[in-house]
């Protein structure tokens, strides 16, 4: 985790301590997620917060809290990972932890995805509802078995400039940083536009199998390939992919057999960057889209 920016203080109020996150904290935020029933491991918390920035609030050495947030390159950033204890929940945590990011990302806009729980406090500070995405998730099994798509091949390391500039103008955020650390632990595929990368898909391990995603796309069609393709991987495992609800995405995901299995609420704080036509039709993680 970069903790190069967050500030060095303690701050204590009722025996309890705000402090930048560090990595003996994972096995704490580790234990509360599993207590709020997230299917985070280890590795998962890991590398969250090696792409992003984060805060513990600790009573006596323990973990009761957590918030992340993960800046891009230029003026955006998205913010997660907030959970406090179920015992310490209802004495203003959460809100220290939320104005604890706010703190630290200054004047960024802010992106999030909210539990319904979540949304007044977040509400309370200026985040705006955009859109939902819908979690799908389950044991894959293939039908019939797919030809190879000639349209798509792996990613290489010399796709990452041009993968990351598609990704830019699809998203309005510049994340090379982030597509690096995600190709490093899983791998991808790229379609092809002459001879060009045009779209792709990331797949790697993450909770309890694999997640698919970022899957950026012209079209819901080339989304599908970009999927259909990493699935083939992907037989007999647990999949995740979380999609926008714009993407137009979930009803094939059902009836490939990943059904939707929850969902969650976009909001903003502050104007979002200009984006398209090309889009983002699956999020690398809810956390850090």
């Amino acid at each position: 985790m970069d903790t190069a920016t967050l500030p060095d203080r303690r701050i204590t109020a009722d025996a309890i301590a705000l402090v930048p996150f560090a990595p003996v904290h994972l096995p704490g935020a580790l234990a509360l997620s599993r207590e709020m029933s997230w299917p985070y491991r280890l590795e998962d918390w890991d590398f969250a917060l090696r792409v992003g920035r984060g805060f513990a609030l600790e009573r006596a050495g323990a973990v009761i809290g957590t918030a992340a947030w993960f800046p891009d390159e230029a003026d955006h950033a998205t913010i997660g990972m907030i959970i406090v204890a179920g015992a310490a929940q209802g004495r203003g945590y959460g809100t220290r932890l939320v104005e604890a990011l706010l703190g630290a990302a200054g004047p960024r806009t802010l992106l999030l995805n909210s539990t319904a729980e979540g949304r007044a406090l977040y509400a309370r500070y200026g985040f705006q509802p955009v859109g939902t995405v819908r979690q799908h998730q389950g044991p894959y099994r293939h039908s019939t078995a797919a030809a190879p798509d000639p349209g798509l091949r792996a990613i290489t390391p010399d796709d990452l400039g041009a993968i990351a500039a598609f990704d830019r103008a699809a998203t309005g955020f510049a994340r090379r940083p982030l597509l690096e650390r995600l190709l490093a632990s899983g791998e991808g595929q790229v379609l092809l536009h002459d001879g060009a990368p045009a779209a792709y898909a990331i797949t790697r391990p993450f909770g309890r199998g694999h997640v698919i995603g970022p899957v950026v796309a012209g079209s819901p069609d080339e989304a599908r390939r970009l999927i259909a393709a990493s699935l083939a991987c992907l037989d007999g495992r647990f999949v995740r992919i979380d999609v926008p609800e714009g993407s137009g995405l979930s009803p094939w995901l059902t009836g490939i057999g990943l059904p939707q299995v929850g969902d969650a609420l976009t909001m903003v704080r502050g104007a979002l960057p200009p984006a398209g036509p090309a889009r983002l039709f699956a999020l690398a993680n809810q956390s850090f889209h």
